[in-house]
């Protein structure tokens, strides 16, 4: 098994806890969005699963194992935390050839990764004349250099262009297909509904939710329909005996071309009323929520700063501290 279990992890710095008594798990065959406000511990999460820092309590295992305990790390998981971490005056087939003989890896698995990111054409150029978009992609590269079966990735849509985005969409599908395990950081709440199947959310260090991606959309967002009828009146009169307001989201409200919503109801339930009434539907259909929806919902109260009316960074009150049993 090739999991991300993380158990009862806590990691403190003097006073601060960037990490409270966290636990979930990361599984095969999916692609796992973890998400959270600035501040919600994240980072140092992901830290603490590749051993970059120690807990103060707890454990972060990959196959069952501490990512220590590896001697060709690269082999089992790859991670890309930060696209500036290759040095400015090596080329990139060069960084990568480093990467590769510290772990064994054959040197044409560096041609092979080079053109699975498109750098092929660039490889022979030094690091520090990269695009953060260029960068990126040798960051995804170095990740994918082992072939691992566990593949950590921080914010990787960041720098690169429109082509680059619908690439790496494809590329983490792809590698969720083959069974490995795949983890993606992103503060793009868009971006990570058209690629994620599981959700892991934190907020100031706790778990907020962990869950697949479109029971997180229904569970923190209302049913909402739209509807476009030729007669509005009845339809109306039909939905209030049921207990329900029909509003006009657009048009003149009275005519063909408007278009109305019902909120707290299912188009299932609005087309049995409409149908037993005998009112006229010309579109009836549920009106989902977004991903970024329901985070914002989620999250209200756990951001590290909110904007005011007024544009100025607000703090929220923390919480009080958990009593200790």
């Amino acid at each position: 098994m090739t999991s991300i279990d993380v158990q009862q992890l806590t990691k403190e710095y003097g006073t601060t806890r960037a990490v409270d008594d966290l636990t979930f798990g990361v599984r095969p065959g999916q692609v796992t969005g973890f998400l959270g406000p600035n501040g919600a511990g994240k980072s140092t999460t992901l830290r603490l699963v590749l051993g970059l820092d120690r807990p103060t309590s707890g454990t972060a295992t990959v196959g069952g194992r501490p990512y220590a305990a590896y001697e060709e790390p690269l082999r089992q998981v790859g991670a890309l935390l930060d696209a500036q971490a290759a040095h400015g005056s090596r080329t990139a087939r060069n960084h990568l050839l480093a990467l590769a003989v510290s772990n064994r890896i054959t040197p044409a698995r560096v041609d092979e990764v080079l053109e699975e990111t498109g750098l092929s054409a660039v490889a022979g150029r030094r690091v520090k004349t990269y695009s953060l978009g260029m960068r990126q992609r040798l960051g995804i590269a170095a990740a994918l250099l082992g072939d691992p079966a566990v593949v950590i990735l921080d914010e990787p849509s960041n720098g690169l262009d429109p082509e680059g985005i619908i690439w790496i969409r494809e590329l983490l599908r792809r590698l969720a297909r083959e069974g490995r395990t795949v983890l993606v950081s992103s503060h793009l709440m868009n971006e990570t509904a058209t690629f994620a199947d599981h959700l892991v959310v934190l907020g100031r260090g706790r778990l907020l939710a962990d869950t697949p991606m479109r029971e997180f959309i229904a569970s923190h967002s209302k049913p909402r329909a739209r509807a476009r009828t030729t007669d509005p009146v009845r339809l109306r009169a039909v939905l209030a005996r049921a207990g329900h307001d029909l509003t006009a989201v657009d048009g003149d409200g009275d005519g063909d071309g408007s278009r109305w919503a019902v909120d707290g109801a299912r188009a299932e339930e609005i087309g049995r009323l409409a149908a037993r009434e005998g009112v006229p539907m010309l579109e009836l259909a549920d009106e989902e929520a977004s991903l970024e929806d329901a985070y914002l919902a989620l999250t209200a109260s756990a951001t590290e700063f909110t904007a005011g009316p007024s544009g100025a960074l607000t703090v929220p009150e923390k919480p009080a501290p958990r009593q200790e049993a």
